[in-house]
């Protein structure tokens, strides 16, 4: 009788293939299902737009940052900054500045002065491809 039992336990013991696998189902149980590889289709950008779209946007706050230049500094070179002190930046008199939008660079332009403000003129504008580029 212990061997029979023995034996009861083990056939339970072994993994049997569910009933699908065998070529059947019961009732009520479906089979696996198969599906064909997702392909999603082509996107190219849209030069059909409505115009009145984008003015749906026109009251939307932007932040613009205009990036003269940048330095690195220790904390005790920091600390020791005074009125009067002077930082180098790592761009030259001259050199074009960054515009930033929202935190992404758009454009490069010169500094100016007009009417005693600080303004700039755009000189280009960065490419959504190569701004795609540059950050993967």
């Amino acid at each position: 009788m212990a061997a029979a039992i023995a034996a009861e336990s083990a056939a339970r013991a072994e993994p049997s293939p569910p009933p699908a696998v065998l070529g059947h189902a019961p009732p009520g149980v479906s089979s696996p299902a198969s599906a064909a590889p997702f392909e999603p289709p082509p996107v190219a950008p849209s030069i059909t737009s409505d115009p009145a779209d984008i003015e749906l946007l026109d009251d939307v706050d932007l932040e613009v940052k205009i990036e003269l230049g940048r330095t690195e500094m220790y904390i005790e070179d920091v600390l020791r900054l005074t009125a009067g002190s002077v930082v180098e930046l790592d761009k030259l008199a001259g050199d074009p500045v960054d515009v930033y939008v929202n935190q992404r660079l758009v454009a490069r332009g010169e500094v100016l002065v007009l009417n005693d403000a600080f303004c700039v003129r755009i000189n280009s504008i960065q490419s959504p491809v190569a701004e795609l580029e540059r950050a993967s």
